[in-house]
């Protein structure tokens, strides 16, 4: 098993530089594989943005893979946004992971000027637009539906090549087969049941042996809310705090989704992931502040991964 960690984002009272700097430090001493940001653009939740949180923490690093799970591309210009990956990609020496997603219907699309009616299709054309942009060729064509570009300079690539790894995200089972088509990686939904991850692993097995690709090559992950405490009644009031601070009221099962308890029933949570199909988990507590989510880590790394590995 591989598991990950996230990279705390609220700025509720000011950003904690020194917390944050230490926090990245101590991620890497634990041997985490890798820090997770998410992406909020319009929402309740103070959160910083994701690639600029990951380039700082490229700076506090030195061998923690950095991702964002996920960017709601559809949402963005892919040019920029190509530019901004690279960035982040070549300021951590190669080590990024980029989730992508083209969202759903509850999106604001109409504030970032996208038509709801098409945004899937925007979403797909937009990645084919970056792959374009990260190859090879220095000046770049390309036509499409929505952009059309000619014998355009774009400096500089990635690390990674030919991009870094592209982790899709996705329920139905037409985003299931398009994460298996388009993507390397996919990562459940923090927001989701262990049982609809557990469905959502069936789907991308299925489609992966339709599709002739080799699973041994598509890593299945999830995001997992959770708080650890001696105290299992506390720790559920915890997490669903946490998970209210996130989401406020629009998270369907907000009960049935994070895992709580004590460091065993924790493990327990965690262990019925694991059999659901996941190969990586990315552990994500949902404090106040980076102290409580440093708090966290502690914990899941003294009390509760031990059990898992």
């Amino acid at each position: 098993m591989r598991f990950a960690i996230s990279i705390p984002q609220l700025d509720s009272t000011g950003v904690d530089a020194d917390g944050l700097r230490a926090y990245l430090a101590r991620a890497e001493e634990l041997g985490f594989e890798s820090g997770w940001t998410l992406e909020q653009v319009v929402g309740e939740a103070p959160l910083l943005a994701p690639l600029e949180l990951l380039a700082y923490a490229a700076a506090c690093t030195q061998r923690l893979r950095l991702g964002v799970a996920v960017l709601v591309t559809s949402l963005h210009d892919p040019l920029q946004l190509a530019s901004a990956v690279t960035a982040v990609d070549r300021l951590s020496h190669g080590r990024l992971d980029l989730g992508v997603a083209p969202g759903g219907g509850f999106r604001k699309f109409a504030a970032f000027g996208v038509n709801p009616a098409t945004f899937v299709a925007r979403f797909t054309e937009g990645l084919a637009l970056m792959k374009a942009a990260w190859s090879d060729p220095p000046r770049v064509s390309f036509r499409g539906r929505f952009r059309t570009v000619e014998d355009l300079a774009i400096q500089p690539k990635p690390v990674q090549r030919p991009h870094p790894p592209i982790w899709f995200g996705g329920h139905a089972p037409a985003a299931l087969a398009r994460a298996v088509r388009h993507g390397d990686a996919f990562l459940g939904a923090g927001s989701s049941t262990t049982a609809s991850f557990a469905a959502e692993v069936v789907g991308l097995r299925r489609e992966l042996d339709a599709q002739g690709k080799d699973p041994a090559g598509f890593t299945i992950g999830k995001r997992v809310y959770l708080m650890v405490d001696d105290d299992a009644e506390r720790a559920r009031q915890r997490v669903l705090t946490g998970v209210q601070r996130i989401y406020g009221g629009r998270l369907r099962d907000a009960e049935a989704v994070p895992v709580a308890g004590t460091p065993d029933d924790v493990v327990r949570g965690l262990r019925a992931v694991i059999d659901a199909g996941a190969q990586l988990i990315l552990l994500n507590p949902v404090g106040a502040d980076v102290a409580e989510d440093r708090e966290q880590m502690e914990r899941l790394a003294a009390d509760v991964l031990p059990q898992l590995r």
